[in-house]
């Protein structure tokens, strides 16, 4: 058996009339039912982030995450934010949402996150959970060998599709896209950025009902040659004018955070692995740059041409996951002002 959720569809599809893909592509199911999916990342952020420090973050947050009620799969990464500070970033994927809640209320992580020791000092720390029924998500992958994200997650298969090779085809994969339209209660009006605060308190922000949350992976680590070098000296610097267009042009993109993640081996060597992980305002913000700009179109024209060029014989992967949000809270303790969502809702101070 593999579990899906599809229903009779009130909304029409984007999909064009007698559409086949150039290229197949393909996306995550399970082999049970899945009422949920849940993507936690717990995170440390300083001006000068040494490697100690973050080893001892990672080696801790590995042994929370090891107890019966830890997730199905995690990854350890790191990014600098806009600001200039190193964020070193665990993400744990959970299937089992009790499981997970068992987790927030006993892991020493989350006791951990919880001192208020956590207020002083140079270093900060924040966690963005992301849970979602299962018929607010939607995956892609550019081949069916390569795991990551959600993907190596107990009972998971990667199975073919053909929703996909036009625009609107990651909505069409959302399985709640065919009877509600997903919209922002903030319509396309950009959120105006807050007043700024973050440093010695621990605030709460709620997102948005209908907030995309994507993150959209890029692995070249088996690319020899050819495929190597175009990645690096093409398509990598495509996707880096992208995303640095998505964070330099906020209001009209709908975009409320971005970061640019490199997955790290256990020694914090960078593996040949990075993603984007970004929150829009709507899924509508996202579609609207995807099918128009320059930039995302430099992208997706250059990786049809490799994947027709290279077919069977492609050495690099990308993919994505995509979950719209329907209740969210996230949590940045000691952080500084433009850490994730803060500059754009009202923050909760914990009493």
């Amino acid at each position: 058996m593999v579990f899906h959720i599809e229903y009779e569809r009130t909304i029409q599809a984007r999909r064009p009339q007698g559409h086949q893909p150039a290229a197949p592509r393909h996306a995550l199911r399970w082999t049970k039912p899945i009422a949920a999916i849940v993507s936690d990342y717990f995170a440390i952020q300083g001006r000068d982030l040494d490697w100690e420090a973050q080893e001892a973050f990672f080696r801790d947050a590995g042994q929370s995450f090891a107890g019966p009620d830890g997730p199905e799969a995690f990854e350890i990464m790191r990014t600098a934010d806009e600001a200039g500070y190193v964020n070193a970033v665990i993400v744990g994927y959970w299937t089992d949402p009790v499981a997970h809640g068992r987790f927030s209320l006993s892991s020493k992580l989350v006791a951990w996150l919880a001192d208020d020791a956590r207020l002083n000092g140079p270093v900060g720390a924040w966690r963005e959970t992301i849970s979602v029924p299962y018929d607010r998500h939607e995956t892609i992958y550019s081949e069916n060998w390569y795991r990551i994200g959600i993907g190596r997650t107990a009972d998971s298969v990667i199975v073919p599709i053909t929703t996909n090779g036009f625009f609107g085809a990651a909505r069409d994969r959302i399985p709640l896209s065919a009877i509600d339209p997903l919209d922002s209660p903030h319509g396309s009006i950009m959120p105006k950025a807050r007043e700024l605060r973050g440093k010695g308190q621990r605030l709460y922000v709620r997102a948005p009902v209908n907030m995309v949350t994507l993150r959209s992976g890029q692995y070249w680590a088996h690319a020899e040659a050819e495929q190597l070098t175009d990645y690096l000296e093409n398509m990598r610097p495509r996707l880096m004018t992208g995303m640095n267009y998505l964070l330099e042009n906020k209001d009209e993109t709908g975009t409320l955070a971005l970061r640019v993640l490199t997955n790290l081996d256990e020694d914090g060597a960078e593996r040949r692995e990075t993603s984007v992980v970004a929150h829009f305002l709507s899924l509508e913000h996202l579609e609207e740059w995807a099918a128009s700009h320059k930039t995302h179109l430099d992208i997706y024209s250059h990786a049809i041409a490799m994947n027709r060029k290279h077919k069977e014989e492609r050495q690099f992967v990308s993919w994505h996951e995509l979950f719209v949000s329907q209740t969210a809270t996230f949590e940045y303790v000691n952080c500084h002002p433009g850490t994730g969502l803060l500059p754009y809702f009202d923050a909760i101070a914990a009493c």
